[in-house]
């Protein structure tokens, strides 16, 4: 019907302006100022006349067409998924082989055998301090401890044949054993001239130069090696989740530096509740096989707290509350065949993650919950659906 009367109108509007082309130019052609002004004004007020008459029959149809005052709406489809909440925390990637290496003799830095970035194993030699000579003495010390040893083992076959005085076998048995026990002293001591890597890593700063005198303590470093193979990132993580958090979770691990991600597993969590925060420590391992990841980078880590098979989701901008606290939706009823419904539903609510909320109960699988128009309409009202798309997210 509204159709038919504005092809009425359009038809009335083209023979209109088809009717009045000719004079139109006619008065163009005069060149007469006053004419084509005149002839203006009543074409203006003739397009006003058919603005106001348009008007009208707009506001008749919408009063006898019922299809034109029903609500238009569109529908969401809810659907069954898995559904992984969760647990969005901020740490810091660290590691327990980060240390600064202090030599622990006194003397000159005799010589630096790497450089920064070198990879180191575990003992590889480093760099030598000046031992002041004790080198030397200790050659001195094998040598005597050489000696004792042959005249002990002469003493103990005389002795063992009946030869000799029993004081005789035991002093140089107590020789031998001295000089044995002071070169063992000795190439303790003289060991502490070399710095050697405590573990598998890489050189990240050479502090001291070649021919600087150094001392142990403070003040004294030589190097800072640093293990990137073996990184973890601590967070602390709220009482609440306690049950919730366990060894074996899997965690998404996003760093906003490198623009990158990575999944793991929750590796350790704490035995402590800190009665400061009313927190615990979950260790998370950070793969690093491109080495790119490096200690104290800032890390977003969301652990999976939650996991529910067939979970219906719906965006949390269709849920409404009332004055009493429940939430509801409203979804396409079509029992009666001869109109579409809305029918509100109360709902109950679970976890959220990012724009969808699961819902508990209320909904079921199939069941089409209005999305654009769920605020204009009532329960029981009849609406027109336009269109509407499942729930399920990619």
């Amino acid at each position: 019907m509204r159709k038919l009367v504005y092809i009425l109108i359009f038809g009335t509007i083209i023979a209109s302006c088809g009717g009045g082309e000719s004079s139109v130019e006619s008065v163009v052609s005069t060149q007469d100022l006053g004419a084509i002004r005149t002839k203006r004004t009543e074409i203006a007020s003739q397009q006003k006349a058919l603005e106001q008459q348009i008007a009208l029959l707009d506001s008749a149809i919408s009063e006898l067409d019922d299809d034109a005052k029903l609500p238009l709406v569109s529908a969401l489809e809810a659907k069954s998924e898995r559904f992984e909440h969760y647990l969005e925390l901020q740490g810091d990637v660290m590691t327990d082989q980060n240390v600064l290496i202090y030599p622990e003799m006194p003397g000159t830095l005799y010589r630096v055998y790497v450089k920064e970035g070198d990879r180191v194993r575990k003992g590889q030699l480093l760099a030598s301090i000046d031992d002041g000579g004790l080198s030397s003495q200790l050659a001195q010390l094998k040598t005597q401890a050489a000696l004792a040893e042959t005249t002990y083992e002469r003493q103990k076959r005389l002795w063992e044949q009946s030869i000799g005085s029993e004081i005789q076998y035991l002093q140089a048995k107590s020789n031998y054993e001295a000089q044995e026990s002071a070169v063992k002293q000795l190439e303790s001591q003289l060991a502490k001239s070399q710095i050697r890597a405590p573990f598998s890593g890489v050189i990240d700063d050479v502090i001291k130069d070649q021919g600087t005198v150094v001392n142990p303590g403070p003040g004294s470093e030589v190097f800072r090696i640093v293990n990137l193979s073996d990184m973890y990132i601590e967070v602390e993580v709220p009482e609440t989740h306690l049950s919730n958090i366990t060894s074996g979770k899997a965690v998404e691990v996003y760093f906003p530096v490198l623009g990158d991600s990575i999944r793991t597993k929750v590796r350790q969590t704490g035995n402590y509740i800190n009665p400061s925060n009313r927190a615990f420590s979950v260790e998370i391992p950070v793969p690093n096989k491109d080495g790119k990841i490096k200690p104290n980078l800032t890390a977003e880590v969301k652990i999976n707290d939650y996991t529910n098979e067939e979970a219906i989701l719906i965006p949390q901008s269709v849920v409404s509350e009332n004055a009493e606290g429940d939430q509801y939706v409203y979804v396409i009823n079509e029992e009666n065949n001869d109109e579409t419904l809305a029918k509100k539903v109360v709902i109950k609510t679970g976890k959220t993650q990012g724009d969808y909320v699961e819902v508990l109960s209320g909904l079921t699988d199939g069941d089409r919950v209005i999305s654009e128009g769920a605020r204009s309409v009532r329960d029981g009202q009849a609406v027109q659906l336009l269109n509407y798309e499942s729930t399920a997210k990619e």
